[in-house]
């Protein structure tokens, strides 16, 4: 068997319709499966106006508006209708990307016709109850977790440091790595325009500190504007620039009134405004990569990041930039006035990070994921039916 016996269908509570890291390197990977000459069907709610085109053929799943927030969409069930578009198009690989109802709904799909099923791990979803004052659910989250991810034949984390948690909570017992690629021509210190810094109020010798990604509390902003609080008592001369959009934005141009919010880039001008920063403050925790972390260091920032998944894989601590206790406000505040003040080191991190990046290629890491589709689809064919089925402890 090889990648041209594959059809796959994809299914995902978010393909196209809200841009983040994990639907573009779902549509990159569908890109990549099509040029390889295998089948795939994506299963996904759509919207009229979604952010980017999709890659291959996206059927609509029925779905509603999340409370709060409306730009992503639940979707409740699996119709009759889309059931049996999936049965016409005869996958022999299920590839669920979220372990929401639709991906529950498709893994009992699955099963029911014994085709094999994996998943890929996009987001630390247990910790998310921390940035809405409910702590207390995360036990029960990493136990509903676990009951779905065992119910897998085996699941893709995208960084070692991601499948090294998922081991030590028992989610499964074959955790794969489907890392994260870079566009090089994209991210690259080329494209650094001090005449663009200008026109945006930044001196040329002012140290540029950038937030990149989308704009909501689980993305650690309390902690980022903590830490920039702190650089201000200090009197450590610097800027600070966001780009991205989100519906915290508000209430992090009310914490940081004297950052420069250029709103969500993309494509030429996203590289553009990235090489411009001078180094890239990302205190989540919750991503199981880290794509902005990579596409900062490929255009030659130091990055400090909390020592937390993803982040934890990508840097090198002391060389391309620092790795700090999550939550460490005056460590990250240190590692920050460092870089403000020493252009020499700043640099040598930059470099060192860029040099780090080449090895992420998209098609090398898609293609170690189609390896392990086909190790897959291979030990189904053989009998060999996954994990045991196991109830939540």
């Amino acid at each position: 068997m090889d990648v041209t016996d594959l059809r796959i269908a994809l299914f995902s509570g978010n393909y196209n319709y809200v841009r983040d890291g994990a639907n573009q390197a779902l549509n990159r990977l569908v890109g990549y499966l099509l040029r390889q000459g295998a089948a795939v069907r994506v299963y996904s709610p759509t919207v009229d106006e979604p952010d980017f085109e999709a890659t291959g053929d996206l059927v609509h799943v029925p779905a509603l508006a999340l409370p709060g927030r409306a730009e992503y969409r639940a979707p409740l069930r699996l119709p009759g209708k889309v059931r049996r578009d999936i049965a016409d198009f005869e996958p022999n690989l299920f590839h669920i990307a979220s372990p929401e109802i639709l991906g529950h709904r498709a893994l009992t799909l699955a099963r029911r016709w014994n085709i094999p099923a994996v998943a890929s791990v996009h987001t630390r979803f247990e910790t998310y109850p921390r940035y809405y004052g409910m702590a207390f659910f995360e036990p029960l989250v990493v136990a509903l977790l676990r009951r779905f991810y065992r119910r897998c034949d085996a699941i893709f984390a995208p960084s070692e440091s991601m499948a090294q948690i998922l081991r030590e909570q028992r989610m499964s017992y074959d955790v794969g790595i489907w890392s994260r690629g870079i566009d090089r021509e994209t991210f690259h210190p080329k494209h650094r325009d001090l005449e663009w810094r200008r026109e945006l109020g930044i001196a040329d010798d002012e140290v540029v500190i950038g937030f990149i990604g989308r704009l909501v509390m689980e993305k650690g902003l309390d902690v980022y504007s903590d830490a920039i609080d702190q650089l201000e008592k200090r009197g450590v001369r610097h800027r600070v620039l966001v780009i991205g959009e989100g519906p915290a934005r508000e209430w992090f141009e009310r914490r940081l009134p004297n950052g420069v919010f250029v709103g969500f880039q993309r494509g030429s001008d996203l590289g553009r405004a990235v090489a411009s920063l001078d180094m890239l403050f990302n205190p989540s925790i919750t991503e199981t990569f880290g794509n902005v972390t990579l596409e900062a260091m490929a255009a030659g920032l130091p990055v400090v990041a909390a020592r937390a998944t993803g982040s934890q894989s990508l840097v090198d601590d002391g060389v391309t930039g620092r790795l700090v206790r999550p939550g460490a406000i005056e460590a990250f505040a240190d590692a920050l006035q460092y870089y403000c003040e020493h252009d020499e080191a700043r640099n040598a991190a930059g470099e060192a990070g860029c040099a780090a990046s080449e090895r992420y290629g998209w098609d090398q890491v898609n293609q170690a994921l189609v390896d392990g589709y086909l190790r897959v689809v291979r030990q189904r064919a053989d009998g060999v039916t996954g994990p045991p089925r196991s109830p939540a402890p």
